[in-house]
């Protein structure tokens, strides 16, 4: 595109208002405006910027060639496709639609209309994944230990944690394996809330990895780690860090002076470069990309229908695992 891309925010909420603040800055693209049911917030946030403010989203339709949508879930389908309908390129935030069926008649339809569609599993874009994923190329990778875990808090209170937290995870499992699960076994916990706020999945891959995850907002501690045991290394990644540290067991060596032995080496430890790159940024510049240049995006609809399709199955499992207790107990 030779004019710079129009660029809009729905829902300027809690990630809504840094959708807007990198787009601000963004080379080439012109930041419009934002719109949100409240218009002291649509205004508050368009003011930091200049920009105009609106409290419906058709307004600010009309101004734009693409949007950043994060709007709550349950709506992302009509705003889709209010979007389609006027042809505007699209950035949701994740998951993509509450259910799957939704998901898959937005996908569809912005396929047809020959818009890019990106979905906003952030940590695809996390520089400690993109490392890490480096890493693990040359690696036989035998078994995935994914965690994240998080103390309790009022935001997303209204969806479980497999939706709130795990989905990042599942997200990035299946882009690892580039497969689904040939078998799935999940437990889950309703501790603090109405929602299941803690949940642990297994899954087993058709001659690949065991992948066990965990997903919580009932911790004390915050943790965002993938550990993966591989045939020649053990690596971790931190992703509240940014480090990447691979373990590799060597030849024990014996170290003495004076004819007493002082220590033994085992094992060494290599610790990745990670550049210092904000993912959201990273995922933003992408979608724009994507858009100049007619492409489809690393996070697609089709990625993010099969996010959900697993996500519903371990909610499912997960769900009937407590079922099953209460009438045991």
């Amino acid at each position: 595109m030779s004019m710079p891309l129009r660029i809009g925010v729905i829902g300027v909420g809690a990630m809504g208002q840094h959708h807007a603040r990198i787009w601000s800055t963004m080379p080439g693209c012109q930041f419009v405006g934002v719109a949100d049911p409240s218009l002291a917030r649509a205004q508050e946030i368009a003011a930091l910027y200049n920009v105009a403010a609106y409290t419906d989203y058709q307004d600010l339709l009309a101004q734009v060639d693409a949007v950043s949508i994060a709007a709550p879930t349950r709506i992302h389908c009509e705003l889709g496709l209010a979007c389609v309908k006027q042809h505007i390129h699209m950035m949701i935030e994740k998951p993509l639609a509450p259910s799957l069926d939704e998901a898959r008649h937005l996908s569809e339809a912005a396929q047809d209309a020959a818009l890019v569609l990106q979905v906003g599993h952030i940590e695809r874009f996390n520089p400690t994944f993109v490392e890490l994923a480096k890493v693990l190329t040359n690696l036989t990778v035998l078994s995935i230990d994914a965690r994240r875990l998080s103390p309790a808090a009022t935001r997303a209170a209204d969806v479980s944690v497999v939706y709130d937290l795990m989905i990042h995870d599942l997200d990035l499992v299946l882009n690892l394996m580039d497969n689904q699960p040939v078998d799935v076994q999940t437990m889950g916990r309703k501790v603090l809330a109405l929602q299941l706020d803690h949940v642990v999945a297994l899954l087993t891959f058709a001659n690949g990895p065991l992948v066990t995850l965990t997903a919580s907002k009932v911790t004390q501690h915050k943790v965002r780690e993938l550990t993966v045991t591989c045939a020649e290394a053990f690596v971790v990644a931190d992703f509240l860090n940014r480090t990447v540290m691979i373990h590799r067991q060597s030849t024990a060596d014996y170290f003495a002076r004076q004819g007493g032995v002082l220590y033994r080496q085992e094992g060494l430890i290599e610790q990745v470069y990670v550049p210092p790159v904000e993912p959201l940024y990273a995922e933003l510049r992408h979608f724009l990309a994507c858009v100049q240049e007619q492409v489809t995006p690393l996070v697609s609809g089709t990625d993010a229908l099969r996010v959900i399709a697993l996500a519903d199955r371990i909610e499912a499992g997960a769900l009937a695992s407590l079922t099953k207790h209460a009438i045991e107990s």
